[in-house]
């Protein structure tokens, strides 16, 4: 990978998770936003992944959406324990009230929650160590090409 999400984008991919937000088949995955507002597809081949998320296409990172995915399909670790504490997050107006400052959206939720931030972000390093390693591209869009418009 080219270019790395912010740390935070791991606790988004959780609550995608754990609220079932993620519709996987054999190489492509629906994803709907934590406010149920948006679906986004992701779609791979072989080490190469797509996304149409807002991360992915404006930022080219890989989005919560891609994460998500690379958590189910084994590639990334999945601490169910620690996912369960951010299950029905709202990320998509807790980042819009911290403006997109993700580190101190996070830092609210995980207080919020009761948790020790220390350990959370022991864990999420974990995530992000891997994640670092893994041999993807990830690129902006879909595999199909659009459709024609009329």
């Amino acid at each position: 990978m080219k270019k790395l999400p912010p740390i935070q984008k791991i606790l988004e991919a959780y609550t995608a998770i754990v609220d079932n937000h993620v519709n996987l088949t054999e190489n492509e995955a629906k994803v709907t936003s934590s406010n149920g507002a948006k679906t986004y597809t992701v779609s791979w081949e072989n080490d190469v992944y797509h996304s149409n998320d807002n991360a992915t296409y404006w930022q080219g990172y890989a989005g919560y959406p891609v994460i998500a995915v690379l958590m189910l399909q084994g590639k990334l670790p999945f601490n169910q324990k620690l996912a369960d504490n951010f299950k029905a997050v709202n990320w998509n107006e807790i980042n819009l009230s911290f403006k997109r400052n993700y580190a101190k959206a996070a830092t609210e939720v995980i207080e919020e929650k009761g948790l020790n931030e220390n350990e959370v972000m022991a864990e999420l390093e974990v995530v992000y160590e891997n994640l670092k390693k893994l041999p993807i591209t990830i690129k902006r869009g879909s595999l199909r090409p659009p459709k024609a418009r009329k």
